[in-house]
Parts: structure tokens; sequence; C-alpha cells
């Protein structure tokens, strides 16, 4: 009988961007992230339809002309996680946090032509599990330690045109480099028998593009925003280098059998008077039919990952004398299932956040608080809390001073 317990897991040193403990990364490229602001993680992670001139939605690149012409932008979070882990077996509490994100836009050419640049992460990798079993006749007893650390990186540059007054398209190109590491231990608990050790270290670096597009206009207070993402499947530069401790035989390099998925996604929000904004977005990534380790993602038991979110924000009175009235409010939900196949319960994530104006007009701190919920109660279930704070400063530079 094998037996599954979180109080076996282990804290893995965090790692320079890894924002994950979950077993949950243990499968393909780990924990994927959705590169949304702050501001728009509270509202579920909405993020194509979205067109705010007070924050940098790196998602969509069609939304850097929201920005004033004479403001440059600055944004950067960091994040705190809490999970807890339940079997058969018991329950675990883990935590861990890193910096998340630093970005920056500014326009290129009045309000027609804008770009964004900046530093986020693509995905990460952090688990540690050990799995006790015996033989059929209980002459042997062994563990089975799985261990994963890792992340991908990216860093990118996009650029935003206003093509008429109520159509913007854009691109963001990615820079993408990470090591993915991987081990797999057998140990006995009996003397004289070996310890088997099996080492995977994935290597990854590659372009991609991702290109926007958004349709907007104003009836008075009430304003409509369309928005739909494009990324084609392209090849995904790597190298896989497996090692067997046991007998210290190196598994020969296998070099590009990886590709990114196609990814495609549409959002829409509504915003009346400045006061409230609703948003929706669907985005499926195609990861049954990109390679993964030389074969299709569906014969090594990957699905195509569809997300749904909702969110809403609202501030009472964005002018108002008093603080209380200027705050913002946010709330949202998203679902969406995970790309193995083989787990068949969807991620469920509620968020809550308050954003707080600060004196500098356009500038805010953004907090986001998120319950996700992920596994079955007949299996491994993750419970996490993650806190997010970020600081979203605008500045007015691009302006000629009176003498």
């Amino acid at each position: 009988m094998v037996i599954l317990s979180p109080f076996t897991f282990h804290l893995s040193p965090l790692s320079a961007q890894n924002m994950t403990s979950s077993p949950y990364s243990r499968y393909a490229y780990g924990d994927l992230n959705e590169n949304v602001p702050t501001a728009f993680r509270a509202m579920g992670g909405v993020g194509f339809g979205m067109r705010n001139n007070k924050a940098i939605n790196s998602a969509q690149p069609a939304s850097y002309t929201a920005m004033d012409s004479l403001t440059f932008m600055f944004d950067i979070a960091a994040c705190v996680n809490w999970s807890r882990y339940i079997d058969g077996g018991g329950q675990k509490n883990k935590a861990n946090g890193n910096l998340e994100y630093v970005t920056m836009q500014f326009p290129i050419w009045k309000r027609w032509i804008a770009m964004s640049v900046g530093l986020l992460p693509y995905s990460s990798v952090g688990y540690d599990i050990v799995l006790r079993d015996s033989t059929a006749d209980n002459a042997y007893h062994f563990s089975k330690t799985y261990t994963g650390t890792g992340n991908i990186s990216q860093v990118y540059g996009g650029l935003s045109f206003n093509i008429m007054n109520w159509l913007s398209l854009g691109a963001n190109v990615y820079y993408m480099w990470g090591d993915l590491n991987r081990l797999r231990a057998l140990t006995f608990d009996e003397s004289g028998m070996n310890t088997t050790i099996q080492d995977e270290m994935l290597s990854v670096s590659n372009v991609r593009v991702r290109a926007g597009a958004q349709f907007f206009h104003t009836f008075g207070d009430h304003t409509f925003n369309v928005g739909a993402i494009f990324e084609p499947k392209m090849k995904l530069n790597s190298e896989l280098l497996v090692i067997e401790t046991q007998t210290d035989d190196s598994i020969p390099t296998f070099h590009d059998g990886w590709q990114l998925p196609m990814v495609w996604g549409v959002g829409a929000s509504y915003n009346w008077a400045n006061r409230l904004t609703v948003g929706f977005d669907y985005e499926r990534q195609y990861m049954a039919s990109a390679l993964y380790s030389g074969a299709l993602g569906s014969e090594s038991g990957l699905q195509d990952r569809h997300r749904f979110a909702l969110g809403a924000e609202y501030k009472h009175n964005p002018l108002g004398r008093k603080y209380i009235e200027r705050m913002i409010w946010r709330a949202g939900l998203s679902v969406q299932n995970e790309y193995l196949a083989s787990i068949g319960a969807p991620k469920v994530t509620a968020t809550i956040g308050i954003g707080f104006p600060l004196w500098t007009i356009g500038s805010v701190i953004n907090t986001t608080i998120e319950y996700s919920h992920r596994g079955m109660a007949a299996g491994l279930e993750e419970h996490a809390l993650r806190f997010t704070i970020g600081a979203s400063i605008a500045e007015t530079w691009f302006f000629k001073r009176k003498l």
C-alpha cells in the first residue's frame, strides 16, 4: 500500500523567482503565471478586455495606449503564499514568497504609440514529496522521493498603436530562459539495498510573441472594451540531461523536444463613470497538441487548459475629498482546469483587493488576497492563500516647462 502524506513534504530553499511549493507543480512546466498586474489579479485575473490608464496590463499589449501621453508608469509587486495540503495521512502547512514582477510603461508618440518593458515569471516548480511503500511480502520497505525546483522567467518589450479612435493593436516580444530540476530517489530501509537516484535537468530558452487587439468606445458615462490576444505555437530551445546516480551514467542529452502551445483569449469590460468596472476573460492553451519531451502533449498525459475569469472594481468617488471615497475595492473569481489530464477537479480561485491612492495623481498601492482550491477530497487537496502587494507609480515626465 502506498501512503502519500503531506507530513513528509519538506520546504525546498527558495530560488530567485520560485513562487510555489505545490506538489501540482511537479508536472510539465509547473505552475503557470497569468502575468496580470496586481490590480487585475484582485479582479480574478481579467486582462484581455481591460483598458486602464492606472495599470500596466502586460497580458494585453494593445492596452498600453490607454495611458496618458505625458505619463511614465512603473509597477513592482511581491507576494507571500500560505498553503495547506490535506490527504488521508493528515495535513501540512507551507509558506513561501518572492518578488513577482517589475514593469514599466511610457508613451512614444502622443496618445498614438506607447511602449512597455518588464520582467515577468512564466512558470515555477517547487515540491518535495515522499511516498512510503513495501513489497507484497512485506520483506522490504522503501521510500520514493520526488523533489523539484526551478522556474522559467521572461523579459518582454511591447508596443501598442492606436489605429483609430476606437481600435488599438499591439504586440509583445518575450525572451524566455530557465532551468527546471526534477529528482526521483528510491531508498530502502533495509541495509544492503542500493539507493537509486535519477536527476533530470531541463534547460530552456526561446523568443515568443503575443499579439493583441482592443475595440473600445464611450457613450456618455458608459465605456465598452472588447479585446483578444493570440500566441502561435513555437519551438522551445531545450536541453534535457538525465543522470542515474547509482550507476553514475549519463543518458545522452536530449535536445528540442518541447514546444510552447498556441494560446488565444478574449475578454470584455464595461466601465460606468470611472466608478464601476466589470470584466470577463476566457483563455485557451493548446497543451495537448504541443510537443512535450519529444511527444505530443496528449501522449504525455497533457490536455488543453481553459481559464474563465470574472471581476469587478468600484470607486465611490474618484475625485472625492474623503480618502475612503477614493479607495478602490475589487473582487473576482476564476476557474481553470489543470493541464494534466489525470487531475479531474478544476482549480477555483476567489479574490478580493483594495487600492490605496497615493499623493501623486495616478499612483496606487494595490493589495490582493487570493484563496484557491484544487484537488479532490479522495486524494491530495491544496488550499492556498496568497497575499500580493504592488506599487503602481505614475509620474508626469513628458512635458515642456514654461519659463
